[in-house]
């Protein structure tokens, strides 16, 4: 396993993977401002540079639908629910970004026009053209597909050079790091290694997708400060997967 050794600006469009659970800081659910506000700086950051910025967000902070069917409801109408959560979720994050003062625009799989305009692929590229951050809401407009194949889905279309996932913890280990002190980052690993290691960077339509397109996946964390920057300027940080 190499680090990368680069400097300056690597990437000039990425896909940028949250979580919902992300924003909810240290709150049990919602969204937590301090936490959300912080994340748009980080972004902001990252757009000064000249960066073209596409996010793909997800709802487990208000909804999840997976655990929403374990528990007896109808899996596609609990994962409609989560798509829902994912546009509220949206909504709140291209709201703070726009009164930081980024232009935002929200697009969304699922039709809910009185509220955010449709996804269509030209129009997503012609704003992040024109310097606009876009957020895609309500993952692929599809049941039993998770946020993390919306991901890699939305990174592929748009010709996004790096899908960047966004996490907890600061890269791929070589075992949980919470319970195995003497497990190692790794600074880049290869989606056959991934596989052949189970590390569960993506789940697996996510994962396969990525690789079968050849967009490669930066996993780091998104609560260390300046992370987002250091990433995309080819620092080392998190972990990245490749070919």
């Amino acid at each position: 396993m190499t680090s990368p050794a680069t400097s300056g600006k690597t990437y000039k469009r990425i896909l940028l993977k949250l979580s919902g659970e992300a924003l909810m800081g240290d709150d049990a659910f919602g969204i937590n401002r301090a936490t959300i506000v912080r994340m748009v700086e980080e972004i902001a950051e990252v757009t000064r540079l000249g960066v073209q910025v596409a996010v793909v967000i997800g709802g487990g902070n208000i909804f999840r639908g997976v655990a929403g069917g374990s528990v007896g409801m109808d899996r596609a109408t609990a994962d409609y629910m989560g798509m829902l959560a994912t546009v509220m979720n949206a909504l709140a994050l291209g709201d703070t970004m726009n009164k930081a003062g980024l232009t935002a625009r929200v697009m969304s799989a699922i039709g809910i026009e009185q509220v955010v305009e449709p996804y269509v692929r030209p129009k997503a590229l012609q704003y992040l053209e024109e310097g606009k951050v876009v957020i895609f809401a309500a993952g692929t407009g599809n049941p039993f597909f998770t946020t993390d194949t919306a991901a890699a889905l939305r990174g592929a279309e748009i010709g996004a050079e790096v899908v960047l996932k966004a996490t907890k913890v600061d890269g791929v280990y070589s075992a949980d790091p919470a319970k195995d002190a003497t497990a190692v980052r790794y600074a880049t690993i290869t989606f056959d290694e991934a596989i052949s290691r189970n590390l569960g960077v993506m789940d697996a339509a996510a994962f396969a997708l990525c690789r079968d397109q050849k967009l490669p996946i930066k996993v780091f964390s998104i609560f260390k400060h300046g992370a987002l920057r250091r990433v995309v300027e080819g620092g080392d940080e998190g972990t990245l997967v490749t070919m």
